[in-house]
């Protein structure tokens, strides 16, 4: 678990903390406030798995996350364990691309 070297508070919905990694790190309440959606949904993602927090807090991928899982569920109609097998789909293929570009480049050599 990341120690916390500060914390700011713009208002009761922005609590943000730096850890000593200096990862910024959100509340709840934040991520809930800025994807437009409840704490509770929030806390429905973490419990099922399709977001991970870092203790009681989120890192902004995870808020980053809940945004696209929104978006897919909107847009796109797909439940939550689809949006969220969407987007798993889509970063492993992302690291699949990375890697084979570094094999390339290193078969090239």
């Amino acid at each position: 678990m990341n120690k916390v070297l500060s914390t700011s508070h713009s208002s009761s919905l922005s609590t943000m903390v730096v850890s000593l990694e200096g990862e910024q790190l959100y509340t709840f309440e934040y991520a809930a406030s800025i994807t437009e959606t409840s704490i509770t949904v929030v806390q429905v993602y973490v419990e099922l798995g399709v977001i991970e927090p870092n203790g009681i807090m989120l890192h902004s991928r995870e808020i980053t996350r809940i945004s696209q899982i929104q978006r897919l569920r909107q847009d796109l109609g797909l439940n939550l364990i689809g949006a969220a097998i969407v987007l798993d789909m889509a970063q492993e293929l992302a690291q699949l691309r990375a890697r084979l570009k570094a094999h390339q480049s290193q078969s090239t050599l």
